[in-house]
């Protein structure tokens, strides 16, 4: 079971495991997005580019976050919804072959106006193998207050009586 609201501490940072980007994502994801642009699907072009290669999409590097943020199981049973992305930065490419890990840092965890939920904030911190910061932003999450996941059915003592 993933955190409640009041669980999570300001401040505090979480690694998840690493994965490498590999071409079958980015031709996946070129397939899915319709975004078929030759930075990410012709080499020969690339090579001829500023950055030498391939580069993974933006965006399929946000997905990744969702994923890898997904692994780290804080919020499983526990999220309602994503609320929003905030100052998201692309701050250096993504290659294929890159090895990425989601770092998190809790910014702001707080009560809603509804009492069953909250709203948790975290910067989240794309880094590749070599401990550069690829990518940055605030993601907000709706989650459960320990007495809103009480009230869940399933949840309540007298579930199933």
């Amino acid at each position: 079971m993933g955190k409640c609201v009041e669980d999570f501490v300001i401040g505090e940072v979480s690694e998840s495991p690493a994965r490498t980007v590999t071409e079958t994502d980015v031709v996946a994801y070129s397939w899915v997005s319709g975004d078929s642009n030759p930075m990410h699907t012709d080499a020969e072009y690339a090579a001829r580019s500023p950055l030498g290669r391939r580069i993974a999409h933006g965006t399929l590097g946000m997905s990744i976050v969702t994923g890898l943020s997904s692994r780290m199981g804080d919020f499983d049973g526990t999220a309602i919804a994503a609320l929003g992305v905030d100052e998201w930065r692309f701050l250096a490419p993504i290659f294929i072959g890159d090895t990425v890990r989601l770092r998190t840092t809790i910014q702001d965890a707080r009560p809603a106006s509804k009492p069953d939920r909250g709203v948790v904030t975290r910067l989240m911190e794309l880094v590749n193998q070599d401990d550069a910061v690829v990518q940055r932003g605030l993601m907000k999450t709706l989650a459960y207050t320990r007495a809103g996941l009480q009230a869940q059915p399933g949840n309540r003592p007298d579930a199933g009586s």
